[in-house]
């Protein structure tokens, strides 16, 4: 540029030259001390930036260290609960409901009664067959006492027979119907909500309520087929519902399906869970991991001490100096999420402290001061 402006000059007086390399000197100047300047304003800003810092007061946070963890190796999964046994109990027979004998929702055994109907009419073509009977076996004695003298035929003694054993077989049937009229509970479980009222008339098959054996429960999923290597009967099962996000139930996997669907290419599975609290019912949405074995040295942290940004997660690690407690924000690379922890595949170290919960406030170089005497959530720890 100076070249360039130097050769301007040319063909231009002596005055006017000195006045254009006048200008072009006090120029250069005033960017150089203007870059001076603002460098040394700059340098003031940050001094007084680490000032106003070190004289800020310290934020109250709580801790965490991140420790060494053994953790499962899981597969994850989704399915839905079902009893172990579950009915409609229904009427065999058509008939009006004379009486009820349940409370919807209470438990009742096996072969209790549950609803009796109007079996009048039945009864008393019972006692009539009954007459019949008693009739028919008096004329059958009669004929067989008789058949000795040879006052009666052995073909009449035949018919005598034959009309005892109808009547009694319809006798028989008659008892069974009327037996039919009285439903009762096939298996211990939990009874539904009742759906019938008192004088209702039901046709067969009408759902009167619905009766469950809620223990143990099945859960029923599928698995890529892939995984079929891996898995085995008795192998532990882990499940988490809505109604209970805090808590993991575990189970065994009990069945293995022979056939791999071919569609979707899964193996259809079915776990099965002890239920002695009645807390797991069937219909249920499961999150299941099926554990596949141990993964062992993994750094876990509290998923409340993990910020994440735009740029990537990071942390707060929590260092001495002097008597002061300061911290320096740090990017990590996290992996698995169990429950309330996650791990951190890099960038902390086991051991060290770091910012469980307070990060709001903080930028690096910060004093900050523990407090961990509120409990962290259920599955963390507290430095």
């Amino acid at each position: 540029m100076l070249r360039a402006f130097l050769s301007d000059t040319k063909g231009l007086t002596g005055r006017t030259i000195m006045v254009k390399r006048l200008i072009f000197l006090v120029v250069a100047l005033g960017l150089l001390f203007g870059g001076i300047f603002g460098w040394k304003a700059n340098q003031a800003r940050l001094v007084k930036e680490q000032r106003a810092s070190a004289t800020r007061p310290a934020v109250t946070v709580s801790s965490a260290v991140a420790n060494l963890e053994s953790w499962r190796v899981t597969v994850s999964a989704v399915g839905s609960l079902s009893a172990n046994q579950g009915v409609e109990v229904s009427a065999e027979v058509p008939g009006i409901v004379a009486g009820i004998s349940f409370e919807s929702g209470h438990s009742v055994s096996e072969g209790e009664l549950l609803v009796q109907l109007d079996a009048a009419a039945e009864l008393a073509e019972l006692r009539s067959l009954k007459a019949q009977v008693e009739l028919a076996r008096l004329d059958y004695e009669r004929a067989r006492g008789l058949i000795r003298n040879t006052a009666v035929s052995q073909a009449e003694l035949d018919r005598d027979r034959t009309v005892l054993e109808s009547l009694s077989a319809q006798t028989d049937e008659q008892e069974v119907f009327i037996a039919r009229k009285e439903v009762r509970a096939p298996f211990t479980g939990v009874l539904g909500i009742r759906k019938i009222n008192k004088g209702q008339y039901l046709s067969p098959g009408t759902a009167i309520v619905t009766l469950q054996n809620l223990n143990p429960v099945y859960v029923d999923f599928t698995l890529p087929e892939r995984f079929l290597q891996n898995l085995k009967v008795d192998q532990v099962v882990e499940l988490n519902v809505s109604a209970y996000p805090d808590e993991t139930f575990s189970g065994l996997l009990t069945a293995i399906s022979p056939k791999v669907e071919e569609k979707t290419r899964n193996v259809p599975l079915q776990a099965t869970f002890k239920n002695t609290a009645l807390r797991l019912r069937p219909g249920m949405f499961a999150r299941i991991s099926v554990v596949m074995g141990e993964k062992e040295g993994v750094v876990a942290l509290p998923r409340t001490a993990i910020s994440t940004q735009p740029y990537g997660d990071s942390v707060f690690v929590i260092e001495a100096e002097g008597d002061d407690l300061i911290v320096q924000r740090r990017q990590v690379v996290v992996g698995q999420v169990r429950g309330n922890k996650v791990e951190v595949l890099s960038g902390l170290a086991s051991g060290e402290q770091v910012v469980a919960t307070g990060q709001m406030k903080l930028r690096s170089g910060q004093r900050v001061r523990i407090d961990n005497s509120v409990s962290l959530p259920s599955g963390l720890t507290s430095g």
